[in-house]
């Protein structure tokens, strides 16, 4: 397997985009339970703590903090996507390759990560997470998505029910899928 260069800082923080293989699939949304089913299962196996995320039909954002001394998130995601795939029917298309591998053809192979340098970064991407679903116009306020943790940031006083996202800092609109 390939050696990625990966920013590996045990007990870090980072920021994650996961992304299906097919960007026109729900599959994410559809299967919200057994997607939250998985997680929660390598959580146990693999503990981390979920500062943010959100989970879009076809992709999700989230940043991971990792326990002190452990820097493994990519185990942790291999695991959650193997879980995840395991829990669903077989309905997708694979290709030789694939099927060579014995692999689904649910998932990209890879992921994007950034790691947060420090507390302006991490309000930068925790903005970006909740306004995602507004940006790719599943909804028109970001109080409308269901599926992050918007309404949980909302109830710890970190955001006003009625944030509109104009004061997202350090994106762009068309930056990160």
């Amino acid at each position: 397997m390939p050696n990625y260069r990966r920013n590996r800082i045990p007990g870090g923080t980072c920021f994650f985009t996961v992304n299906l293989l097919d960007r026109k699939s729900d599959l994410l949304v559809a299967h919200i339970n057994e997607l939250r089913d998985a997680v929660r299962e390598i959580r146990q196996i693999k503990p981390f703590l979920i500062d943010a995320w959100v989970v879009l039909p076809d992709h999700r954002h989230c940043i991971w903090t990792l326990p002190a001394g452990d820097d493994d998130y990519s185990d942790r995601w291999r695991l959650i996507k193997k879980t995840f795939s395991k829990s669903i029917p077989k309905a997708e298309y694979r290709s030789e390759v694939r099927i060579k591998r014995y692999e689904r053809g649910i998932w990209q192979r890879r992921f994007w990560e950034h790691t947060i340098a420090d507390d302006v970064d991490y309000a930068a991407h925790m903005d970006y997470i909740h306004y995602n679903p507004v940006k790719h116009q599943w909804v028109s306020v970001v109080k409308e998505w269901p599926y992050s943790t918007f309404h949980a940031m909302v109830a710890k006083g970190v955001y006003p029910l009625d944030w509109a996202g104009c004061e997202m800092r350090g994106f762009d609109a068309g930056e990160r899928n």
